[in-house]
């Protein structure tokens, strides 16, 4: 187990929340160590939430674990005969826990929480683009990654033809055979590019051990590399889904 997660669900609250408020206790940051009480939610993003530092090599077995036992302290069902008020922090408590358990246990969705952390907007994710595709009902405009250019440009032809040979009831199982390849390469690729990203962890998370509120150029520059392998990731992604419906048409 990592040195990060001896103290995980142990991260102190501000010194004005830090006692519970039935017994007066000092107490865990989500409740109460002497009575069991859940508290009120604290103002936390999914890290802390946890007990973690903004670190993207997460001990995920570890995460699991801490997440049951919280799970079981802070249900909604235990706090049935509770008031109105301890009903509605166990609602909250409850509901953050899942959302953070959920993002914190995908090494995807970790990623792009912690860019969202960082004030950092993958394309695809641009409300911006979104908004303007719908206003215009044209399609969201989709950046192809420069490694990809000739290739995509291929397949799109291939693509086009095989359209057109479905159109026309014509059968080419060469054309077939060259697009699954290159669906197959595209894939690999998508693979790889995960193993990418965990390098850009390790710069990350040495950074953060070294200074985590270090405002620096090299901060700006791991966090780019990683935005540059989601976003290629996300094409990837889309692309190969384009092509698993030309060929099951």
């Amino acid at each position: 187990m990592t040195k990060a997660f001896t103290e995980i669900g142990a991260k102190p609250l501000p010194q004005e929340t830090n006692s519970c408020w039935s017994c007066g206790s000092m107490r865990a940051a989500h409740f109460c160590e002497a009575c069991g009480k859940v508290q009120p939610p604290a103002p936390v993003d999914y890290f802390s939430f946890f007990g973690l530092p903004a670190k993207l090599t997460i001990d995920v077995p570890a995460l699991e674990k801490e997440f049951y036992h919280l799970s079981r302290k802070l249900h909604p069902d235990l706090s049935a005969r509770a008031g109105s008020q301890e009903q509605q922090w166990s609602l909250e408590q409850s509901s953050l826990l899942n959302d953070a358990y959920r993002t914190l246990r995908d090494p995807i969705k970790r990623t792009q929480y912690l860019l969202r952390l960082e004030g950092v907007e993958l394309e695809e994710q641009s409300k911006s683009a979104t908004e303007q595709a719908r206003a215009t009902g044209g399609v969201k405009k989709q950046i192809v990654p420069p490694d990809l250019l000739e290739e995509v440009f291929e397949l799109n032809m291939q693509l086009e033809e095989l359209k057109m040979n479905k159109q026309t009831e014509e059968d080419d199982a060469a054309l077939t055979a060259e697009i699954a390849r290159h669906k197959v390469a595209l894939e690999e690729k998508y693979e790889s590019l995960l193993q990418e990203l965990q390098s850009y962890w390790k710069q990350w998370d040495a950074l953060m051990e070294r200074n985590p509120r270090a405002e620096s150029a090299e901060r700006k520059q791991i966090t780019g590399k990683m935005v540059d392998v989601l976003n290629r990731r996300n094409y990837i992604r889309n692309l190969v889904r384009d092509v698993n419906t030309a060929l099951e048409c």
